[in-house]
């Protein structure tokens, strides 16, 4: 029996200290000095390099937001470009601390692959692109059709049902980045192009002419879009999370790019600002963090709003209304758990 108790004791000690070592990314990046952001390779309003080489869209924003609270900087960001196939298995390996590439929760990237998803940021569904000229209006008319298509993505699965329980066939072009999909269906290289609706948004925006290409109305799936960061760092985890929705509470109450730091600097008559920039509370401290972590969030990047409108909204490219991505009292299902 003490032979038992012994080896029961060193499995758990084992266990703790194995827990222990994983549950340090915030101490890794501090010592880094910046935060190793995975994104995709490419995808216009979303992420991908300027003229300059500097990263810009959506998630490349979420990334910054990140980096303003946990390093006060937000371009202390190394952006870690991926694929469809290979960013799971590098935010698994340490390559990357966190991961904002337009992914999809689902079960088997919780629990099989070992991710913590963070709040959805963005809510997609998948649709297709054709060209005008093959004058298609409807899904429902792609039997035999080619269809290039990104793998590692939940595209593969969803297209797959979706011919299948329309009693259609199809031939799929697979390739392995957005620049890919993007070079072989301007070629002629497939009929189709599907994705999430964003990126068919983002694709047909870079095409020479976008009104010879045309967007189907089916949207044959749910995607619900965040970041994720590895199993077994709850810290971590609560960091990336609280993060996210501040900047969507920040744009319910009103704290912007403009005033975020100001409202910072002096308690004010509304308790839940107070709480969420820090100037009153502890919020900061139960994350680890100082009490401003929110604020500079939100005074180096936006709100979600701000963020939304200059990347991917109306005046945009890639003119994608806020829909279900509005806030919940302005006719969406965007929703933040409350800082308090």
């Amino acid at each position: 029996m003490k032979l038992i108790n012994k080896v029961l004791t060193g499995m758990a000690l084992t266990a703790m200290t194995a827990t222990a070592a994983q549950a340090s990314t915030l101490e890794d990046v501090r010592a880094a000095g910046e935060l190793k952001c995975i994104v995709t390779t490419g995808l216009a309003g979303f992420a991908a390099p300027d003229a300059n080489g500097r990263w810009e869209g959506f998630d490349a924003d979420f990334c910054r937001a990140v980096a303003a609270a946990v390093l006060g900087d937000g371009d202390k960001v190394k952006f870690v470009p991926s694929t469809g196939k290979t960013r799971f298995t590098m935010l698994s390996s340490g390559e990357g601390d966190i991961l904002f590439r337009n992914t999809t929760e689902t079960l088997s990237r919780d629990v099989d692959l070992k991710l913590s998803f963070l709040p959805v940021n963005f809510y997609d569904g998948q649709g297709f692109m054709v060209p005008a000229a093959l004058g298609v209006t409807s899904a429902m008319e792609l039997d035999g059709a080619s269809v290039c298509i990104q793998t590692g993505t939940t595209t593969e699965l969803n297209l797959a049902d979706y011919f299948r329980a329309n009693g259609m066939s199809y031939e799929p072009v697979p390739m392995e980045t957005n620049e890919e999909a993007f070079t072989n269906y301007v070629a002629g290289r497939c009929d189709v192009y599907t994705t999430d609706a964003s990126g068919l948004a983002s694709t047909r925006a870079k095409t020479d002419d976008p009104t010879q290409h045309v967007v189907l109305p089916e949207i044959i799936s749910k995607e619900p879009l965040g970041g994720a960061v590895r199993h077994g760092d709850d810290q971590w985890h609560d960091i990336g999370k609280w993060v996210v929705n501040a900047l969507i509470n920040a744009e319910e109450m009103g704290v912007t790019q403009a005033n975020a730091m100001n409202l910072a600097a002096n308690v004010g008559k509304n308790p839940g600002i107070n709480r969420l920039v820090g100037s009153s509370g502890s919020m900061g401290a139960m994350l680890g963090l100082d009490a401003k972590w929110a604020a500079r969030a939100v005074a180096q990047g936006g709100n979600y709003g701000e963020i939304y409108e200059r990347n991917v909204g109306p005046n945009t490219p890639l003119e994608i209304a806020r829909g279900l991505n509005n806030l919940w009292n302005n006719g969406g299902v965007l929703y933040a758990a409350p800082i308090r």
